[in-house]
């Protein structure tokens, strides 16, 4: 079963045994997490969620992204600034689409 689900304000199509990144949750590495703004199973689309669907998955780890260099500049001005980040993640493996 293929599934398109809402997180944080971002949609990601998942199938199980499928690895998505996700921002930061607050959920320690090796428990179970649970997603029900289930968009889309297969042919069946939800208005705007599908009820009585739920994705379970597994964290596996946290992280952070490699670091992107933000530069940031006035010309003529003598203003330069340079700073870097790094996006936290979390690794999250779908274990199973279940459909009550």
């Amino acid at each position: 079963m293929k599934a398109v689900i809402e997180i944080g304000g971002k949609q990601y199509y998942v199938e199980e045994g499928s690895v998505i990144y996700l921002e930061k949750l607050d959920v320690e590495a090796g428990k179970e997490v649970t997603f029900d703004r289930v968009l889309m199973l297969d042919d069946v689309v939800g208005h705007p969620y599908l009820p009585n669907v739920k994705i379970i998955g597994e964290v596996e780890k946290h992280g952070k992204q490699r670091k992107i260099k933000v530069y940031k500049y006035r010309p003529k001005k003598n203003y330069h600034k340079l700073q870097g980040h790094r996006q936290p993640y979390t690794k999250v493996v779908i274990k199973s689409i279940v459909k009550k």
